[in-house]
């Protein structure tokens, strides 16, 4: 007769509790490093990541950096210098403290930009005097313009999506390559986030820096070549407070070229002395062209000069180019500077109706 031996339960029960603890601590592993991937994924998709960027990535405390800009809509597209100085944060606030100088056409305006911690949106607390209010609107329709697709945590530089502008038609805004590109502060390896409507839009942003490097971007027109929406590049950066510009007269030299609103025509200035003085005759030529470059004939045209207090120094309608030349002579009876408005009312016949296809121009009358 065998005698057979029991086993003991207390070591059956000892094994099977490490068998599940040994197959509980597996999952647990497993769950963690599908966890872990995920989240890495939601981090990178979401900006969360090393490769994410925002608006005011980088931004230190007593730096500066110095933009030359060009909008459409701020002063009819004509370049303008921006200097944003980020003096201070305010914890309270959570914002920064900015003063910013805009330098155009030899005067200096000044404000204090509040800048959002967020996006660098310019909050409603700014100090910004009215001469200065245009520029508020040029800073946040140019190198703050991609704040609305990357806020605070920003988007990855990888991601192949950021978002798609609010119009019809164009493909999404994303990352699309890397490009090492040199502006007046120097070399910088970005990555650059581009878009297709009507044309090829590029925005250069150096991963370290709280604003983009460069920028050149255009309007979406259905006729027409497009003009400039909005272009700028990163003219100087540095520690410390910025050298404080100084107004100076700048006397504008003919010929001067601006292209209207829609982009459809250029309408080009000349005078002659080419330095204006008070007192006496000037003759003005004006040629009208089309987006090519090719003069338009049969053109009927306005002429209205101002000087800055609203005064009007000329203001002739009903005028004709029938060649795409116009000749006006202007006394200017005092020194100073001057608005000289031309309006495209029609072209061959066919009048300009609802759309505004015009230029304004800046000159300076010197002490005769």
């Amino acid at each position: 007769m065998v005698n057979a031996t029991k086993p003991n339960i207390d070591d059956t029960c000892i094994i099977n509790k490490k068998r599940l603890f040994a197959f509980a601590l597996a999952v647990l592993l497993v769950t963690s490093v599908v966890a872990t991937s995920a989240l890495s994924s939601v981090k990178n998709a979401y900006g969360q990541g090393d490769n994410n960027w925002y608006l005011g990535k980088g931004a230190q405390p007593n730096s500066y950096y110095t933009y030359k800009i060009q909008n459409a809509d701020t002063d009819q597209g004509q370049p303008f210098t921006m200097n944003i100085y980020f003096k201070q944060f305010n914890s309270t606030g959570h914002y920064w403290i900015a003063p910013v100088y805009v330098v155009t056409q030899g005067q200096v305006f000044n404000g204090t930009f509040h800048l959002s911690d967020l996006d660098l949106s310019v909050l409603g607390s700014s100090k910004i005097p009215d001469n200065m209010t245009r520029y508020a609107s040029g800073y946040t329709n140019s190198i703050h313009w991609l704040a609305s697709f990357v806020p605070k945590p920003g988007q990855s530089l990888s991601a192949a999506y950021w978002g798609k502008i609010a119009s019809i038609g164009g493909s999404p805004i994303a990352p699309t390559g890397s490009a090492k590109v040199t502006v007046p502060a120097g070399a910088f390896d970005t990555k650059v986030v581009s878009w297709h409507k009507g044309s090829d839009n590029n925005i250069w942003i150096s991963p370290n820096l709280p604003f983009p490097v460069k920028a050149q971007t255009f309007a979406d027109v259905t006729t027409g070549n497009p003009p400039i929406q909005y272009a700028f590049d990163l003219l100087a950066k540095g520690q410390g407070p910025p050298p404080q510009p100084k107004s100076q007269i700048e006397i504008p030299k003919p010929p001067l070229t601006i292209q209207t609103p829609r982009g459809t025509y250029y309408i080009q200035l000349l005078w002659d002395p080419p330095t204006i003085q008070a007192g006496k005759s000037t003759d003005f030529g004006i040629i009208f062209q089309d987006a090519s470059k090719t003069i338009v004939n049969q053109v009927s045209y306005s002429f209205k000069v101002t000087d800055p207090s609203g005064k009007v120094i000329a203001d002739l309608h009903n005028q004709k180019a029938p060649d795409g030349t116009g000749i006006q002579k202007v006394n200017f009876d005092k020194e100073g500077p001057a608005d000289i408005l031309v309006s495209i009312d029609a072209v061959a016949g066919q009048p300009s109706g609802e759309f505004i296809e015009n230029a304004e121009f800046h000159v300076i009358a010197v002490k005769g």
